[in-house]
C-alpha cells in the first residue's frame, strides 16, 4: 500500500507540472481517486481505534490535494506556470521519490520497550514481544501458525505478550483481562492458547471464566482479578507500549530484534525465529 501511494503521488505532481484542461482533468480524476481512498483510510482507523501518524499525514494529504485539484479545475484558464514553480515542483517530486526510499531502508532503531524486554531474557534464549488482541481475526491467524513453531523452541524462547484490545471488538477487553490474570496465576500460555482457539463469540466475561476454570485457575482469586482495576491498569500500559513502541497495526510481534506486522505464512515466521537463535547462540 505505501508503494502504491508514492507512485500515485507522483503522478499527481506530474500532472501538476502541464498546462491546459487535459492535465487539469487526469490531475482531477488521480486526486478525486486520492481523496476517497485517504477519507476512507482515516475512517478504518478510527474504528481501529489506533491513529499511525504517519498513515494520518498521507490520507489527509490525498483529501486536501483533491480540493486544490477542484480548485485548479474551476479556476479560469490563466497564464502559463512561471519556469521557476515549474522547476520547483519537478525538484520536489524527485525529493519525493527519494526521501521514502531512503527513510524505508534505513534500519529502524529498537523501541526502548522491546529492549527492555530482550536485556531481561536470558543469554541464548530469544525474546518474543507480541502485541495481541484475542478477536483480531489476524491475530488468530498468526497464533496458528507461530505456535508449532515456538513449541518446536520452547527451551530457548521467551514469550512475552501485550494485550492490545481493539474497542471494535466487543469481548477483546474481556479476553485480555483473562489473559492478564492467568499470567498472575502462571497459566499464561495455557490461557492464550485456549481463548484463541475458542469461538470469538465465548470470550465473553463468563465464557473466559469456563475457560479459566479448564485450564486449572482458583475461580474465587481469579475473579477477583478480572474485577480489580490494576488489570484494566496494566491493559492501559500494555496499549501505551504498543503505541511507543510505534505499533500501528495487529498482529504486531518482535523476534529478538526483527519486527513482524500482520499475519505472515509459516515460513517467514520460521526464518525470523531460526536467524533470532542463531544470534542468540552466537
Amino acid at each position: 500500500m505505501p508503494a502504491f501511494g508514492v507512485v500515485g503521488f507522483l503522478a499527481v505532481g506530474v500532472a501538476a507540472l502541464f498546462e491546459g484542461p487535459r492535465a487539469r482533468a487526469v490531475q482531477l480524476g488521480l486526486c478525486g481517486v486520492a481523496g476517497a481512498a485517504g477519507a476512507a483510510l482515516l475512517v478504518a482507523q478510527g474504528l481501529l481505534g489506533h491513529l499511525c501518524p504517519y498513515c494520518c499525514a498521507a490520507d489527509a494529504s490525498g483529501i486536501l490535494s483533491a480540493v486544490v485539484a477542484a480548485l485548479r479545475w474551476s479556476a479560469a484558464r490563466g497564464a502559463p506556470s512561471p519556469p521557476g514553480l515549474t522547476y520547483a515542483t519537478a525538484g520536489s517530486l524527485v525529493l519525493a521519490l527519494f526521501a521514502p526510499l531512503y527513510a524505508g531502508f534505513r534500519a529502524p532503531g529498537l523501541p526502548p520497550a522491546i529492549g527492555d524486554e530482550i536485556a531481561q531474557t536470558p543469554s541464548g534464549v530469544v525474546t518474543v514481544v507480541d502485541f495481541v488482541d484475542f478477536e483480531c481475526p489476524f491475530c488468530r491467524m498468526m497464533h496458528a501458525e507461530l505456535a508449532p513453531l515456538l513449541a518446536l523452541h520452547r527451551d530457548r524462547v521467551r514469550i512475552v505478550r501485550r494485550q492490545v484490545p481493539l474497542s471494535m471488538h466487543p469481548h477483546a477487553r474481556d479476553a485480555a483481562r483473562a489473559a492478564c490474570c492467568a499470567e498472575t496465576f502462571g497459566k499464561g500460555e495455557p490461557m492464550a492458547n485456549a481463548l484463541f482457539a475458542a469461538p470469538v463469540d465465548d470470550l465473553t466475561r463468563e465464557g473466559c471464566e469456563h475457560i479459566a476454570e479448564g485450564i486449572g485457575l482458583p475461580l474465587d482469586p481469579y475473579r477477583a482479578c478480572v474485577a480489580d482495576p490494576a488489570t484494566d491498569i496494566r491493559i492501559e500500559a500494555d496499549r501505551a507500549e504498543f503505541k511507543a513502541a510505534g505499533g500501528y497495526a495487529l498482529p504486531t510481534i518482535w523476534i529478538g530484534r526483527e519486527q513482524l506486522v500482520g499475519a505472515q505464512p509459516p515460513e517467514v515466521l520460521g526464518r525470523a525465529i531460526d536467524g533470532a537463535l542463531a544470534r542468540a547462540g552466537s
